[in-house]
């Protein structure tokens, strides 16, 4: 019971530090809909695809929906940076819970808040035309938490290596931007180079991109459970290895 009690009132911590930065909120949904509007009909109305800066508009939705989830669950572990600068870190640390639940608390707050975003712009999918039942929606929001565990894990191990926000940024700059790049957010994955092939798929966001226009566009180069399979799998692997760099990283330092 102490242990749950510690992971909730992590992801509880978590989930109100979203919350109270209102601006925060608002970016994360106005940004998106830009890509769309903006990106979207510019590109769109330059290339031939589908039915025209719709069809296009329509094809890059379930790729920036994965780039929200990416930029809020990857960017998040900040926090573990600033909850060690100013302390609370270490009060964490000695109360009577485990680093691995520490971290799952910090990843399932983390990827709760990217769900959230996700969640919204599924609601808003009927500006770039695409229609959403509630079969769509809840498994679109089954794959969305997948990705976000598996991402914000992904964060949560850099920062612990990290000791700056400073690092941490430039780190991710060099990390987020070819994930998303490379994840056919914004073009089709299929006739590529081999060399340039072989990136898009061995990165994790190609997998829950694919899985999302599956599912929302019926369209999709891999069997959703191929996708499912392995955004499952990664989501794993990065909550385990996180925990267990954390575990030590930590204890170093104590």
């Amino acid at each position: 019971m102490a242990e749950l009690e510690g992971i909730y009132t992590i992801w509880l911590r978590e989930n109100k530090r979203f919350v109270r930065y209102r601006s925060r909120i608002i970016t994360s949904v106005v940004t998106p809909l830009l890509w769309l509007i903006i990106f979207g009909t510019g590109l769109g109305s330059a290339v031939r695809f589908g039915t025209g800066a719709a069809g296009y508009q329509a094809f890059i939705f379930p790729g920036i929906i994965g780039q929200t989830i990416l930029f809020t669950a990857v960017f998040s572990g900040v926090s573990v940076i600033m909850d060690r600068q100013y302390g609370f870190l270490k009060e964490i640390l000695v109360a009577p819970i485990s680093r691995p639940s520490i971290v799952f608390g910090k990843a399932l707050g983390i990827s709760t808040t990217a769900m959230i975003q996700g969640m919204v712009l599924l609601l808003l999918s009927f500006i770039v035309a695409v229609p959403m039942t509630p079969i769509i929606f809840l498994e679109s929001v089954g794959v969305i938490l997948l990705i976000s565990l598996g991402l914000s894990g992904l964060g949560l191990l850099i920062s612990s290596f990290t000791d700056s926000m400073e690092g941490f940024n430039l780190i991710m700059s060099f990390i987020v931007l070819p994930i998303f790049l490379l994840s056919g957010a914004l073009f089709p994955i299929t006739g590529l180079p081999s060399w340039l092939q072989l990136a898009v798929y061995i990165n994790p966001l190609t997998y829950g991109v694919d899985a999302l226009r599956n599912i929302i566009l019926h369209e999709a180069v891999l069997p959703l459970y191929v996708d499912v399979i392995v955004v499952t799998v990664f989501a794993v692997m990065m909550i385990m290895i996180s925990a267990l760099v954390f575990s030590k990283k930590e204890q170093s330092l104590m």
